[in-house]
């Protein structure tokens, strides 16, 4: 289990790198990276000069550890890397790296997928974006809990 919260950027090939060096069982790596961008469509057309994220730390670490394991659960996954930042971005800043390992390539897709909808509905972190006419709070967006939504199990 890896999960880091942490305000330096990451290097997406040698985390990669790092998760395969000497595995023979890994036929598939599925990745994300979360970018920091200069618009935000639900607010507008004003440009983000920067966005701060925030998080409730030690209750982060263990949020996004429980996601993980749920995730290993659902896939046969052979490792995992979650590496979220916090602080100030500039648009272009990476933000977010989920990696999935797994022996076939859909269920490091879906366990991907799965964890990216994950962080943007459950994690603890709050956005704050500043722009020329001011700063603000960035609400939750009912499109990211509609594509979580379809990971919720069903008795």
């Amino acid at each position: 289990m890896t999960v880091r919260v942490q305000a330096e950027s990451f290097d997406l090939g040698a985390e990669t790198d790092r998760l395969t060096a000497g595995r023979r069982d890994v036929g598939a790596v599925a990745s994300f990276v979360g970018i920091a961008r200069e618009t935000n469509p639900d607010e507008g057309a004003e440009p983000v000069i920067a966005m701060t994220l925030e998080h409730y730390p030690g209750m982060t670490e263990r949020m996004l550890a429980a996601a993980e394991a749920d995730a290993r659960t659902r896939w046969p996954l052979l490792d995992c890397l979650i590496v979220h930042r916090y602080g100030r971005f500039l648009p272009g800043d990476p933000i977010v790296l989920v990696v999935t390992l797994s022996s076939h390539r859909q269920a490091a897709f879906d366990a991907c997928a799965f964890l990216m909808d994950y962080l943007k509905t459950q994690a603890p972190f709050w956005k704050h974006e500043e722009t020329a006419s001011g700063a603000r709070w960035v609400a939750a967006r009912a499109t990211d809990d509609a594509a979580a939504a379809r990971w919720t199990k069903k008795d």
